[in-house]
């Protein structure tokens, strides 16, 4: 009889639509050190009592949990919040029951002059008694003192106001009885990872084209002076391709031909040789040694550096003999290539993951991380992720993140969004976005909103990218130096985590291998480059102005506070980001047509700014130094794309101080 009850019947609460939870708890949030996690939830009773409720939060490596109240917002939905000042993952829960005292308290209010004001006094007084029960020391004999008086023979109006003191309300809260709380139903997730994960500008190069000419492999001390190029413009990350050895069998040459020349160094993505695989640095590029000499000079400097990590093999690597088992064999005793059509790669073995093997073989990757980690990086961007089994994803990162919380992974997976966002959920860091391909008002508008203002915030960060090794975008090659420009502001502004593949980049490299291809012409990955950085059309002067921009200006540090604007003109694109902390407003127009003039009015909601109609505000723009005092909500703009396609404006406030002497800021 008693197996046709619920548990526990009297539990009168529910807590239900909780957020944030994603895939109802599934995977965790995302958060920074320092961040707050706000949780909401529809907490609800049957009946006119009184409930309360708590957010639950510790971090792993705690046993005890700390908790907040929940507030109500209206409707049946609460809030809490809790800050994460650890690195690692933290539990969160929630917890609510019925309020007896509050709900007593609320009814004694009403009670002004009632006849049954006594029987009522001598209910709340059990109550506070029976809390007193459960404190100690003075808070135990404060409460016992007010169930006395409340109790008390007396005047029943004095009693009451006692019985409403807020004092008593906060001992109460504190210690009473939460019996049949409903708790619920899972404990959340969230992983609070480096600073350096939500904001962050990447510089791509190739270590082997550092040398002195086109004729000389690079090597790590040559790319000491490559290192102080990209901190000068203001980069903090510094990404490079594969470093370890490159096979010889089906060896790629210059432009992706088949065949190859003995000067032909081959694509650094066709990882092994006999002087080794994935735990080896190319000998012409130097030792281990030099790489770690290399890392060390790069931090001195202020700079993390990002290795590239390719789970795939030349067919020279060491694994193929070792470790055929890991790869999946043709009938006549070859191992099947990795194709991509049209694109093909004789030079590459891909990684069986349905092996029989397969945990071996996850064993051995996940050390692959673990021996670069020993080796001073703890910054890895992630070739092709898409194309291992998620599972692996998810185990991988997860090992290595409970050893090293430090560690960051950008995923490169230019996939169908819903595996790109799995593999967000699973553990990457950052991921590689469609914004490389976004050119038009609409397309820029439209997906910037789907980054922004749904649950992808939770998990998914965005990492802009105008240009990679891979990819020479259309609107590049076609668009002339106002192009690249603009590219870069929008990358720059509209993600907090954005990167160029330079000195591609900066030197405004657009030819492309051949017509309505993406590939570059003479493409650094299959062949020396040798680039003058000191070349006077280059770019490096406004990238720098933009890095310090962004440095200086806390509102393009996140992502989620992006907010667009109407503008008159299809060509310009209009948006802002706030500052929460209230340290700067920036107001970026940006002309998409990089071949002629464009203007247009600005239509800006002065409140969202904390803007008075009745008094002008100076929009200074941080690229050119110009300041421009604005009147209202609409304000005309004009961008010539050859001299400065894009506006960054710092919206500075008119003040007026105790002298009447007015300024900005």
């Amino acid at each position: 009889m008693a197996g046709e009850f619920p548990e526990e019947g009297r539990r009168r609460v529910v807590i239900e639509g909780v957020r944030p939870a994603i895939d109802g708890g599934r995977f965790p949030i995302k958060r920074v050190i320092g961040e707050s996690v706000s949780v909401e939830a529809d907490i609800f009773a049957d009946g006119h009592d009184l409930i309360a409720g708590r957010l639950h939060y510790r971090h792993e490596d705690q046993v005890q949990w700390h908790h907040v109240p929940m507030q109500p917002l209206g409707n049946d939905r609460w809030r809490g919040a809790f800050s994460v000042n650890a690195l690692g993952r933290y539990r969160y829960t929630l917890s609510a029951w019925i309020d007896h005292f509050h709900s007593w308290r609320h009814d004694l209010v009403k009670r002004e002059g009632e006849a049954d004001i006594e029987l009522a006094l001598r209910v709340g007084a059990g109550l506070v008694g029976d809390a007193a029960k459960r404190a100690s020391g003075t808070d135990g004999a404060r409460l016992r003192e007010f169930a006395e008086r409340i109790a008390a023979r007396g005047d029943p109006g004095e009693r009451r106001r006692l019985a409403l003191d807020e004092d008593l309300a906060a001992l109460m809260d504190a210690y009473s009885e939460r019996p049949f709380a409903t708790e619920f139903e899972r404990e959340l997730a969230v992983v609070v990872e480096p600073e350096r994960t939500r904001f962050s500008a990447w510089y791509e190069f190739f270590p082997r084209s550092c040398g002195p000419d086109q004729a000389h492999y690079g090597t790590f001390r040559d790319c000491e002076q490559r290192l102080a190029y990209a901190k000068s413009m203001g980069f903090d990350i510094v990404y490079l391709p594969p470093v370890h050895p490159i096979g010889h069998s089906a060896r790629k040459g210059k432009n992706n031909v088949l065949e190859v020349g003995p000067e032909d160094p081959g694509s650094p993505w066709a990882i092994g040789a006999p002087e080794g695989g994935h735990k080896s640095v190319h000998p012409w590029l130097g030792t281990i040694e030099d790489f770690r000499f290399f890392v060390e000079q790069a931090n001195k400097l202020g700079l993390e550096v990002a290795l590239d990590i390719a789970f795939q093999t030349s067919p020279d690597h060491p694994y193929v003999q070792e470790h055929p088992e890991w790869f999946r064999w043709r009938p006549d005793g070859t191992v099947q290539y990795a194709e991509n059509p049209p694109k093909k790669y004789q030079d590459i073995y891909p990684l069986n993951f349905e092996s029989a093997a397969w945990q071996p073989l996850w064993s051995e990757l996940k050390s692959v991380f673990d021996f670069w980690i020993g080796q001073g990086v703890r910054v890895f961007r992630v070739d092709n992720p898409h194309t291992k089994p998620f599972p692996f994803w998810e185990w991988c990162i997860g090992a290595v993140k409970r050893e090293h919380p430090d560690v960051i992974f950008l995923a490169e997976a230019f996939s169908r969004p819903r595996i790109m966002h799995r593999l967000a959920k699973l553990g990457f860091s950052q991921s590689y976005t469609y914004f490389t391909w976004r050119n038009t008002k609409w397309e820029l508008t439209e997906y910037l909103t789907e980054l922004t203002r749904t649950e992808a915030t939770e998990y998914f960060r965005p990492n802009f990218w105008p240009n990679t090794p891979d990819i020479l975008p259309e609107y590049l090659q076609v668009g002339g130096r106002p192009a690249f420009m603009t590219r870069l502001v929008l990358a720059a502004t509209l993600s907090s985590n954005y990167g160029i593949y330079g000195p591609a980049f900066e030197l405004l490299e657009h030819e492309p291998q051949r017509p309505g291809s993406e590939e570059y012409l003479n493409s650094e990955k299959y062949q020396l480059r040798s680039w003058d950085v000191a070349r006077e059309d280059s770019l490096r002067d406004f990238i720098t102005r933009v890095n310090r921009v962004r440095r200086e200006n806390p509102a393009l540090q996140a992502t989620g506070n992006l907010k667009f604007h109407e503008v008159d003109n299809q060509e310009l694109i209009c948006f802002s980001k706030h500052d929460a902390a209230g340290a700067s407003d920036i107001l970026v127009v940006v002309n998409l047509d990089p071949y002629h003039t464009q203007s247009g009015w600005i239509d800006l909601p002065l409140d969202y700014f904390g803007l008075d109609a009745q008094h002008p505000y100076q929009a200074h723009d941080l690229l050119s130094g110009a300041r421009f005092l604005w009147h209202g909500a609409r304000n005309f703009v004009e961008l010539n794309p050859h001299a400065a396609p894009a506006h960054i404006f710092r919206v500075r406030r008119r003040i007026r101080s105790e002298r009447d002497f007015e300024y900005f800021m």
